[in-house]
């Protein structure tokens, strides 16, 4: 069957159905279980695209007159699997906090990853099989691929600020059957009217089918689903948007009573509080508010209060900033303790919007008060950005309890606490100001001594000799309280830290001058482990204690922003050992998932793509060593430096939405000019000396963005987002259009001569996608993300070399 011409339009739209469809996933799984599942969708989507390849060279004599017809199939199952798998994936029982005591749960990890890439196999069959009937003309049809797919991941995140995450599998199904309807046009495919059927089902599937079907069923492990197990608690609002869906809580007869760390001493309770989820994930706490002062006794009962003590203001009390202001728990803190004026910053405008309007009479309307500014902004970004000076800068205690000491975060970036935040939060300072922060209290120590150790560091980059006169620890039975100074603790001061901790029965950690003694008082631990810890990391030895210790409390940086990371393999037999003692927890579970995802998807990536066509006749179809390199190499690479890229993008943009909506559709269009670039090229030229010049410009490209990025960063950090934005995508896009190149120059020599070996390298390049989303998470968790952008450079250059050993006359 001979058809006219490739259906460009048709796989733009396809390809933007199926970005918009992982970016949904990510955000799906993130209410479901949690939100670093992120890069298994990834690996997820890469593996249906390179089984794809596979099949399409294992039935490529089969299918080779039936392009059409098989296209359709491919995008109307595209249409019915999007919505099918993820319900699917819900009915299965996956738990990861029990992955590595109970064996059944790698099973289920591998079904729902397995589940998750049927959609994505449908849509790399679309788009692979018009790939290989028309590789000559795989410049232009990579370029409508990909651009597609950078307007689908952009357009979706604007849509989610508008309804919740569920109701788009209706419309993505809609809009597949709408693709399949315009392809059918384009390569006009027999019935005639066959496009209004499928139009006509499009509408239907978007008009008939109730989102309410496809509702979101958290885990039965999250916060939320066992808040809503005590008799009589409710749900009383909920919003959604891209940055998370927040559920408001009732419990009138099992009352909220949320403050972490709160002294046993205490006589008092809090008033009546509402729980605030996000994700699942919480509590924070809408407390209720009358205007008065006394029924918010119970915050100064908590280590987070310290800071109040310490700060001596005879005549006006603090210019207050709060990092995370959530829905006021630290807001109520600061105008108990006579804040002259409260800077709070969340990320999140829903919270805003409950606080301010929908439950403004329960909270006493805190956000209008005089003295009260809120500010929509990613914390660090407002911190960069603001010219204001603070008496004390308070960092919010922003997760769970129980999502904290399950060691869910550990592969989650954070820029809140890395050495160079710090070195921020310093700057914006008064003299004598105070830098707080609240972490929840793990045994054996992990996040209070790496706070502890980023803080030195902080401090000695910033040029102080003695950063043990600056630093102060305190712990209660729950929390533990660091505060950073921005001079020496002075004798009084230190005095009003023992005061506090007496009254309350808080333990001193650490303060200037502290004697052994004097630790391990009130919440008695075998040993006195904070004040040693603490001791030793001041210490002329402390590179020493930290590679000696059990975990991983190596500072954070920037380039490795990865605070949550506790694992070590050193300690992996020994913690292994007490899986049966309720020790599992110390593992750091979300590390091991990340191993297991990446050994699954290594597997699953040679069962499902390489080994079938290593057993068929299809082997005769393999292209040269060379060949396989190239595409490997390309594959790996791309990934490499786009993950690595976005997250350096997070800190200038302040907002990690505008990171992967700016920076990843800039990646993927701009990618898209330069594969229409490259086609045009190579099939005027026969020639791939522009290969060679892109391949360059890549590493020029990322070596000067390498140096410049930080001091540029610095410099523009005050602008608009929109123009923050703008400027972003001028930066990608020279990098990414020559990213583009690569791929459809290899495909289109291979398509003069030796047209049979495209779905093999489809299927190669695909199995390099599928480990690489992977590998990339690991190698910036241990290496940094310079180091993944590095070797993205030097694949590229290795592909450039093995471009030169495809087959003699290809080429020509």
């Amino acid at each position: 069957m001979s058809l006219p011409r490739p259906p460009f339009i048709a796989i733009g739209l396809l390809s933007a159905c199926v970005l918009a469809y992982e970016v949904l996933l990510t955000r799906l799984f993130s209410i479901v279980l949690w939100h670093h599942f992120a890069y298994m969708i990834i690996s997820a989507a890469m593996l249906g695209y390179g089984a794809s390849g596979t099949a399409l060279t294992l039935l490529r004599e089969k299918i080779n007159g039936y392009i059409g017809p098989i296209y359709l199939a491919a995008a109307i199952g595209l249409a019915f699997l999007m919505p099918a798998a993820f319900l699917l994936a819900q009915e299965i029982p996956f738990n990861p906090l029990e992955l590595l005591w109970d064996p059944f749960q790698l099973t289920h990890l591998l079904s729902i990853y397995l589940l998750m890439m049927l959609p994505f196999f449908c849509a790399g069959t679309g788009i692979g099989l018009i790939l290989s009937h028309f590789g000559q003309q795989a410049g232009r049809i990579y370029a409508f691929d990909i651009m597609g797919a950078g307007i689908g991941s952009m357009c979706v995140i604007g849509v989610l600020f508008l309804t919740p995450p569920h109701n788009l599998l209706i419309v993505l199904a809609a809009l597949a059957l709408f693709a399949a309807a315009v392809a059918t046009i384009e390569m006009r495919i027999r019935p005639e009217w066959l496009w209004i059927a499928l139009l006509g089902l499009a509408f239907l599937v978007l008009l008939a089918i109730p989102p309410e079907g496809f509702r979101v069923h958290p885990s039965p492990y999250k916060d939320l689903s066992q808040a809503l197990n005590i008799t009589g608690a409710q749900v009383i609002g909920e919003r959604s948007s891209p940055l998370g869906q927040i559920t408001v809580v009732e419990s009138p007869r099992v009352p909220f009573r949320y403050a972490p760390g709160m002294s046993l001493n205490a006589l008092e309770e809090p008033p009546d509080q509402l729980g605030i989820f996000v994700d699942g994930d919480g509590p924070s706490v809408l407390t209720r508010f009358n205007g008065r002062r006394e029924p918010l006794s119970y915050l100064d009962q908590l280590t987070s209060a310290l800071p109040y003590h310490v700060l001596q203001r005879p005549h006006a009390g603090p210019h207050v900033l709060v990092l995370g202001a959530g829905a006021g728990s630290d807001v109520l803190q600061a105008l108990y303790h006579g804040a002259i004026r409260i800077d709070g910053v969340e990320l999140d405008r829903n919270v805003i919007d409950l606080v301010e309007k929908r439950f403004h009479d329960f909270g006493g309307d805190i956000y209008t008060l005089p003295q009260v500014h809120i500010h929509e902004a990613e914390a660090r970004g407002f911190v960069n950005a603001t010219r204001s000076r603070y008496d004390l800068i308070q960092v919010a205690l922003l997760d769970s309890f129980g999502v904290a000491a399950a060691g869910v975060y550990g592969l989650s970036e954070s820029y809140l606490y890395t050495v160079e935040a710090f070195q921020t939060y310093l700057r914006r300072l008064m003299p004598g100001g105070v830098l707080a922060i609240t972490r929840w209290l793990t045994l054996p120590p992990r996040d209070a001594l790496k706070l502890f150790a980023t803080a030195i560091t902080a401090l000695e980059r910033s040029g102080v000799d003695n950063p043990g006169a600056r630093l102060v620890m305190i712990r209660g039975w729950k929390t533990v309280t660091l505060l950073v100074k921005h001079s020496n603790f002075t004798v009084a001061e230190i005095e009003a830290i023992r005061k506090f901790c007496r009254e309350r029965s808080f333990d001193t950690t650490y303060y200037p001058g502290m004697r052994p003694e004097e630790a391990n008082r009130y919440n008695v631990l075998a040993q006195p482990y904070f004040f040693e810890g603490a001791t030793a990391l001041l210490a002329g030895d402390r590179q020493t204690f930290i590679d000696r210790y059990k975990f991983f409390i190596e500072p954070a940086t920037d380039d490795q922003p990865f605070f949550f990371r506790f694992f070590k393999w050193d300690s992996l037999r020994e913690l292994f050992a007490l899986r049966e003692q309720g020790g599992m927890p110390l593992l750091d579970w979300s590390y091991p998932l990340l191993v297991a995802t990446l050994i699954q998807a290594f597997i699953a990536s040679v069962v499902l793509i390489l080994a079938p066509l290593l057993a068929s006749k299809a082997r005769r179809a393999l292209p040269p060593a060379k060949v396989a390199l190239y595409f490997l190499a390309i594959g790996l690479a791309f990934m490499f430096m786009e993950i690595a890229f976005i997250q350096k993008f997070i800190l200038f943009l302040a907002h990690p939405l505008y990171a992967v909506a700016g920076v990843l559709s800039a990646f993927l269009a701009f990618a898209g000019v330069g594969s229409w670039l490259a086609g045009r090229l190579q099939k005027r030229f026969r020639k791939s000396g522009h290969l060679t010049v892109a391949v360059m410009a890549i590493g020029v490209l990322a070596l000067l963005y390498l140096a410049i990025l930080p001091s540029l960063f610095d410099t523009l950090i005050h602008l608009s987002d929109p123009a923050k934005i703008a400027i972003s995508v001028a930066l990608i896009a020279p990098l990414a259009f020559c990213m583009g190149m690569p791929f459809p120059t290899g495909t289109m020599r291979l398509a003069f001569t030796a047209r049979e070996a495209i779905p093999w390298v489809w299927a190669i390049n695909g199995f390099a996608s599928v480990v690489g989303a992977v590998l990339a998470t690991l190698l910036a968790i241990h290496l940094g993300f310079t180091f993944v952008i590095l070797l993205a450079v030097a694949i590229y250059s290795l592909a450039a070399l093995a471009l030169r050993g495809f087959p003699e006359g290809v080429a020509e």
